[in-house]
């Protein structure tokens, strides 16, 4: 009886190391219209869109409480 072939295991450890301690990516989908007014509050703050987002999803937060 022939001996059965032995395939070695994969290498771990190839490609770029995961980034531990970043926040989750999260997708939203919005009205042209409300992307352009927060791209506008953005901008008026001197700042990009994700931060305008985050920054005027947690003041709407805070309104609810």
């Amino acid at each position: 009886m022939k001996k059965s072939i032995k395939v070695p295991p994969k290498k771990r450890g190839r490609g770029r190391p995961p980034a531990g301690g970043r926040d989750p990516h999260v997708t939203i989908r919005m009205p042209q219209t409300l992307i352009d007014n927060a791209d506008g509050w953005a901008k008026a703050n001197n700042t990009g869109r994700s931060e305008a987002i985050r920054h005027l999803v947690e003041l709407g937060l805070k309104v609810k409480k």
